[in-house]
């Protein structure tokens, strides 16, 4: 019988489950909806790479002699026309666990039993899907060392090969593949499944290094990987695969940060509330200012704090901040400028190209100290210091601040140096802010 693949968070044809799944029913709509609610926040930088994703998706298609039926509207009501079209009897997904996309599967499942149409879920795009490890008394976990433990007692199943052999179906009416208008100054990364192959293969040469050059944004340390799997270019299951033939600090410590992945979106699961508010309410109840010109300040990189500056503006010129640079510059809006996080989240989500809603939400209460496994909220981060500690030659900041070039220490120019080339002198006093913070928090202590 015919079956329908609804592509979302899994744009590729290698280790997916649920597109074999697909598969063992018979011939296959493979098919993506444009949903208005999702393609309308999304953001400059998704929106280009979205469609450049699936267009590389719909030329691996083309490869088994197959085209990406895109459509555009409501996912209720396209997936169930489209299911309808083909005579599918059966639509196969991966599961979503956010939270608008867990409410959008039930509707569609709801409408498609309707029509008498099983909606199918296989897999998800995490190693250990959410709400799938408990603690002993069934609660989840709200620490990430124990979870992390749990994590790895439970394991993952291991990867699956592509589909061969597959007979495919299209639709009739379909829709171009967006290519939105980039921005002016936004360049992006390779998109699509082999971009991520061809990444995560080049990091994995350097993988022992990983451990020492993750915190060096001067340096390329990290994998770069986010964005793939945001959109499930690569599964986490495939690079845990790999990283089990390897030993060392610095496989450990990526298999690590994959499992925050998997932890942020299990703490969304049970807290869907977090994606907008406190995890810790009590924090909520602190005195914050309003936003105005220092956020904008903020914004464009002209703070006077050059590791400040010059992620802000890597942000803006890339959709990516390297993630020592994402602590420093979210300290620095949350415990210098006194602004609530949700004001540096939505812009990050607007401009990341990596935006994934659980791992930027909870890593920017992480950073205010609202989340969990949160920062001391004591600790506030010296912009001028970590600056230092992590771009000791500065050659992240000459990279982004490049009119600090000639100055005698790039991490603090002096005034005149500053005047000069029209760099601009800091918003705060990070001293002053730093005690005035603290405060703060002393008074929602009681």
């Amino acid at each position: 019988m015919p079956a329908l693949m609804w592509f979302r968070r899994d744009l590729r044809l290698a280790d997916n489950p649920a597109l074999l799944e697909a598969g063992a029913d018979g011939e296959v709509l493979p098919l993506f909806v444009l949903d208005p609610s999702l393609w309308g926040p999304a953001g400059p930088s998704r929106r280009c790479y979205l469609g450049a994703s699936l267009r590389a998706l719909d030329a691996s298609l083309q490869q088994q002699h197959a085209r990406l039926s895109v459509v555009r509207g409501d996912p209720v009501r396209r997936v169930v026309l489209a299911a309808t079209e083909v005579g599918a009897t059966r639509v196969h997904i991966a599961a979503d666990y956010g939270p608008y996309g867990r409410a959008r599967d039930q509707n569609v499942e709801r409408a498609l039993a309707d029509v008498g149409i099983e909606l199918v879920r296989t897999g998800s795009p995490y190693a250990v899907a959410p709400g799938r490890i408990t603690k002993g008394s069934g609660d989840p976990y709200k620490v990430f060392t124990p979870y992390w433990r749990a994590w790895a007692e439970h394991g993952w199943r291991a990867p699956v090969d592509p589909p061969t052999g597959t007979a495919w179906l299209e639709l009739e009416d379909t829709t171009d593949i967006p290519e939105p208008r980039r921005p002016a100054g936004l360049s992006l990364p390779d998109a699509g499944e082999a971009a991520a192959t061809r990444r995560w293969r080049d990091f994995l040469d350097h993988v022992d290094d990983y451990e020492r050059d993750r915190d060096r944004p001067g340096v390329d340390g990290t994998s770069r990987l986010s964005v793939h799997l945001k959109y499930g270019e690569v599964h986490p299951r495939t690079l845990l695969a790999d990283l089990s033939r390897r030993t060392g600090t610095g496989a450990a410590t990526f298999r690590k940060e994959l499992t925050w992945r998997d932890f942020y979106a299990d703490v969304l699961f049970h807290q869907p509330r977090t994606a907008r508010e406190y995890l810790r309410p009590e924090f909520a109840a602190m005195a914050y200012d309003e936003p105005g010109e220092q956020l904008a300040a903020w914004r464009c990189g002209r703070t006077g704090y050059p590791v400040v500056d010059a992620g802000m503006r890597q942000l803006r010129s890339t959709g990516w901040m390297h993630n020592r640079v994402r602590m420093i510059v979210a300290s620095f809006l949350v415990k210098d400028l006194h602004l609530e996080w949700q004001h540096g989240a939505r812009h990050f989500l607007h401009w990341l190209v990596d935006g994934d809603l659980a791992s930027n939400q909870h890593g920017w209460q992480w950073t205010a100290g609202c989340g969990t496994d949160a920062a001391p909220y004591f600790r506030v981060f010296n912009p001028t210091n970590q600056g230092r500690k992590f771009d000791p030659q500065a050659a992240y900041v000459l990279r982004w601040v490049p009119e600090l070039t000639d100055a005698a220490d790039p991490h603090d120019p002096s005034p005149e140096e500053r005047l000069a080339t029209g760099y601009p002198e800091p918003i705060v006093d990070h001293a002053v802010e730093r005690r005035e913070a603290l405060s703060r928090w002393e008074r929602v202590r009681g």
